[in-house]
């Protein structure tokens, strides 16, 4: 799947959870996302990028070395470790679906080197990608709306402040003035 779907999907996961922080809100952005660290892996050519992307970073063992990492930086160490462990596996199942045809999960890389292909993938370009970050952008809408954040509440706040502004004034039912 693609990138700010995997990041939007984090985000709004996390705004399901009650009492965590806006930094934990980061934190389980990160988790959702941390997999596709082994796409750098491009920066070793195309060859390199086939080779290790969807082996490297996404695999049971990385899952907990980010696991570990979340909890580490997070002050709700137990509800943080749970949800990046799930949310890492939430990208794996994403990615078992949406990376297109030719891509598997190598899910116990190293010691395992056998890589496992989901029967029902589609094209990483269909429809049903653009309805996954459609509909997370729609809930990103609706978190907006009801609990006054955006996944920018962290990195920029000013903009996330206009962003929920902006969504509250367009929801269904609000006045406009001329």
């Amino acid at each position: 799947m693609h990138l700010p779907t995997h990041v939007l999907s984090g985000w709004a996961v996390a705004s399901l959870v009650p009492r965590l922080t806006p930094r934990e809100r980061l934190l389980a952005m990160f988790a959702a996302t941390a997999p596709d660290l082994d796409g750098l892996a491009i920066l070793g050519g195309r060859e390199a990028f086939e080779t290790y992307h969807h082996v490297v970073g996404h695999n049971l063992f990385f899952g907990l070395l980010v696991t570990a990492l979340v909890a580490g930086w997070s002050s709700n160490r137990r509800t943080m470790a749970i949800l990046s462990f799930g949310l890492f596996h939430l990208h794996l199942v994403m990615d078992s679906f949406g990376s297109g045809r030719d891509w598997g999960i190598s899910y116990l890389w190293p010691p395992v080197q056998r890589e496992w292909l989901n029967p029902w993938r589609w094209d990483f370009f269909s429809w049903q990608n653009l309805v996954a970050a459609y509909g997370l952008v729609l809930v990103t809408i609706v978190i907006a709306i009801r609990q006054g954040r955006t996944p920018l509440e962290t990195i920029a706040p000013s903009l996330d402040r206009q962003l929920v502004t902006l969504a509250r004034w367009l929801r269904p039912g609000t006045r406009v003035e001329p």
